[in-house]
């Protein structure tokens, strides 16, 4: 279903280390080839353990860490990708090797039941394309995600909470990959036309398509978040293929921006309801830090402590952000509060790399780690 590729898991330079997160490459990826403490373990079976934090005092004084894997804890992979306020969490894992690898689209229920969601006749699934951020599952369950079919065509598809799917294409689409999904059932995302072009869409709840682009996204407009106004945010490409930010408003308005200090590059990853927009970006020496942009288009920048790059997930509507940072040694995890407040490390007990990815309303945080045998698991941060 997609082109993946395997990196050196201590990182030995930047887009691996970046790209070890989601170990997924999408045909735009490679075409720009930019993006992209221990205290006690209770075993509560195979493929879901409870560790447990203590009294670190991490946001709350007793903050609880589930980790979990698919049935069989035989993935090679897994990337949780959503979680909404009830818990329930959403992601894919993989089976297999490349170039033989199989993408499988998952559901993991607050009581730790794990349920593989592929739509039926399909390849394979996926939830979200590995950008840091995507909500693809919305407050009552409604999911997006794409799959292959027989011919290894990639579609979108939204499964309803009742659990059927519908399968969609925008108008000449040739490759389509929904991101995130709003209250109301909206969807953004982006496709590939027969010439190999990329263009954002917005999905209304009743199936209608709105194409757009970004002014100067020459070489390509990419949906990634939608708030519960309508507000998409995403990123695009210029003529060089140097990526740029942009929100466009419920009426249609594009607002393309720039973190002030960015030199190669600005990646949105997320917007919340008041319309605050986070995400990362690249300085002249092509080192990620985090911003985060309010409504009124004013730029807060941060690292945490001993940050060498940071990358910035999810944002939830109270403003809480999540995401992960490299140290000279490992990969570590971080909330930064409303006021600015940066909680770090945040890893998961005996982990040697944290990789948070999104937060939900209650300030539960999903992602993945690697274990001390470098074996990836998934994990929910329960406060």
């Amino acid at each position: 279903m997609r082109t993946s590729r395997w990196f050196n898991r201590n990182g030995s330079n930047r887009n691996q280390r970046h790209l070890m997160k989601t170990k997924i490459l999408r045909k735009i990826l490679l075409n720009v080839g930019v993006f992209l403490a221990l205290t006690r373990v209770l075993i509560a079976g195979p493929n879901d353990g409870i560790l447990d934090v203590g009294d670190t005092p991490l946001c709350h004084s007793h903050p609880t860490f589930i980790t979990f894997d698919p049935p069989g804890g035989s993935a090679e992979d897994i990337l949780p990708s959503g979680i909404n306020p009830m818990g329930t969490i959403i992601g894919t894992y993989l089976i297999g090797s490349f170039p033989n690898v199989v993408f499988h689209a998952f559901l993991r229920e607050p009581n730790g039941t794990f349920t593989t969601i592929d739509p039926p006749g399909s390849s394979g699934a996926e939830i979200a394309s590995g950008y840091p951020g995507s909500q693809p599952i919305n407050p009552a369950g409604a999911i997006t995600g794409g799959y292959s079919d027989a011919s290894g065509v990639n579609h979108g598809f939204l499964r309803a909470p009742s659990g059927t799917f519908t399968s969609f294409d925008p108008p000449g689409s040739t490759f389509t990959i929904p991101e995130s999904i709003n209250p109301a059932g909206a969807i953004t995302g982006f496709d590939f036309d027969a010439t190999g072009a990329n263009h954002a869409f917005l999905r209304a709840a009743d199936g209608t398509f709105t194409m757009f682009d970004a002014p100067d996204g020459v070489g390509g407009t990419i949906g990634q978040g939608i708030n519960s106004a309508g507000s998409v945010v995403g990123s695009y490409f210029d003529a060089n293929f140097v990526t740029h930010g942009f929100v466009r408003g419920p009426d249609g308005t594009i607002t393309e921006f720039d973190v002030p200090d960015a030199v190669y590059g600005t990646q949105p990853s997320g917007i919340n309801a008041a319309g605050a927009v986070t995400g990362f970006y690249y300085d002249v020496n092509v080192v990620t830090h985090g911003f985060l942009r309010a409504k009124d288009g004013t730029f807060t920048t941060f690292d945490p402590l001993g940050s060498t790059e940071t990358f910035v997930g999810g944002i939830n509507p109270s403003g809480v952000m999540t995401g992960y940072y490299f140290t000279a040694n490992s990969v570590d995890s971080f909330v930064r509060t409303p006021d600015g407040t940066i909680i770090a490390p945040l890893d998961v007990p005996g982990s040697s790399n944290t990789f948070a990815s999104v937060v939900n309303p209650m300030g539960t945080i999903t992602g993945n780690y690697f274990d001390a045998s470098g074996v990836i698991h998934g994990f929910v941060r329960i406060p």
